[in-house]
């Protein structure tokens, strides 16, 4: 199974600023990000629920004041770090497009599936 790395362990806080990466979803140019909730890094497709715009208040910025929540910046819906689930605002039911996430002596990589791709090799990550 192919692999990809994204950052070093220490890089990612508990319920601090995520790392965001380019990938393809459905084929498309986008962003996932990965987050540390409870000890464990999750990862998502940066896309809400309700609307398809990335989550980030500003680059890497998920989580409410809290640090308890994934938050959209443009519609305030609330999802659970660990599953992705909304539990709160206009998505409320749905859920993020979670990813698969391999924590491994200190590093953090992700796997592919077949809606979530490697980016094309001139992909840049979108601001």
């Amino acid at each position: 199974m192919t692999k990809i790395f994204i950052c070093n362990s220490e890089e990612l806080e508990e319920g601090g600023k995520g790392i965001r990466f380019p990938l393809r979803a459905g084929g498309d140019e986008a962003t996932g990000f990965i987050v540390r909730y409870d000890g464990t890094a999750h990862g998502y497709l940066n896309r809400c629920a309700h609307v398809p715009v990335e989550l980030d208040w500003t680059p890497g910025e998920f989580f409410e004041g809290s640090g308890l929540y994934i938050m959209c910046a443009t519609h305030g819906a609330i999802y659970v770090p660990e599953t992705g689930h909304c539990t709160g605002g206009p998505c409320r039911g749905g859920r993020l497009r979670k990813m698969q996430v391999i924590e491994v002596e200190g590093k953090i990589y992700w796997q592919p599936d077949d809606y979530l791709l490697a980016p094309s090799a001139n992909a840049a990550l979108p601001s």
